[in-house]
């Protein structure tokens, strides 16, 4: 429903004040696992207040969230899946490429998703058979074939076993595009192809907070997305992911991924 599309803005548009409003990050920022994986106390701000709105829109909906996943399995009935602030290491360093992410699934499929730029203030939103949007208007991948385009591609910086292929896989499209970028936001990754700022975006491994809000915009948007396989998106587990515009959606097929 169109309302309840609406009301999920809302609350995500609420939940930006809270990003805007950061100051001293590095005093509430932790590891978490290794030097480059951070949580701060923002994050965990944006997803406690996200916890308290958002499930009751959707009586008996499960929440799970990066920081506090509540052993939820997201591929049953109703789920929220958010990533209260994706860029956490933009966010950090104050780069300002950084966004709340947050799709409702239904058994495993996602219908709706928001990402919200708080910085730029641009509100992405798509509702499966709806079409994609930003800031109410709406969107549509771009039509460039790949020669005339960039892509961009994150670099799986949880998974080091991925450090090779990555470069690989990067070579190999630069050479067949115009330039490529790493931005680190995936959820922004994914807009930027929805809206046809860039023809395609790829990275090895997606946790999925990542990609679910993200990987409707870019269908709803006229575009494709799949697993780097060539498979669906699982949406409810890691996995990596191409999304691109339907010029561009089977050129891994000539590729050594």
């Amino acid at each position: 429903m169109a309302e309840l599309l609406e009301q999920i803005i809302q609350i995500v548009r609420q939940a930006g004040d809270i990003v805007r409003s950061a100051r001293d990050i590095a005093a509430g920022t932790k590891e978490k696992s290794f030097a480059g994986d951070l949580v701060t106390a923002y994050d965990l701000a944006v997803e406690n207040f996200l916890k308290e709105k958002l499930p009751p829109l959707v009586p008996g909906s499960l929440f799970f969230g990066e920081e506090e996943k509540e052993n939820a399995d997201p591929s049953r009935g109703w789920a929220f899946i958010v990533d209260p602030i994706d860029g956490t290491a933009n966010f950090v360093r104050d780069l300002r490429r950084s966004a709340i992410s947050v799709a409702l699934a239904r058994d495993a499929v996602v219908e709706y998703g928001v990402v919200y730029d708080p910085y730029r203030d641009e509100m992405f939103s798509a509702r499966r058979g709806g079409g994609a949007f930003l800031n109410g208007a709406p969107i549509h991948v771009s039509e460039k074939p790949l020669a005339q385009g960039i892509f961009s591609m994150g670099t799986s910086l949880y998974r080091p076993e991925y450090f090779q292929r990555t470069m690989r896989l990067t070579e190999q499209l630069f050479r067949r595009s115009c330039d490529f970028r790493r931005m680190g936001a995936a959820a922004l990754d994914f807009c930027d192809v929805a809206c046809g700022r860039t023809e395609a975006f790829f990275e090895y491994s997606l946790c999925p907070w990542d990609y679910a809000a993200g990987s409707l915009l870019v269908t709803e948007a006229g575009g494709a997305v799949c697993a780097l396989d060539g498979g669906p998106l699982p949406v409810v587990s890691l996995s990596g992911a191409w999304a691109s515009n339907r010029v561009n959606r089977d050129i891994l097929k000539e590729l050594e991924v």
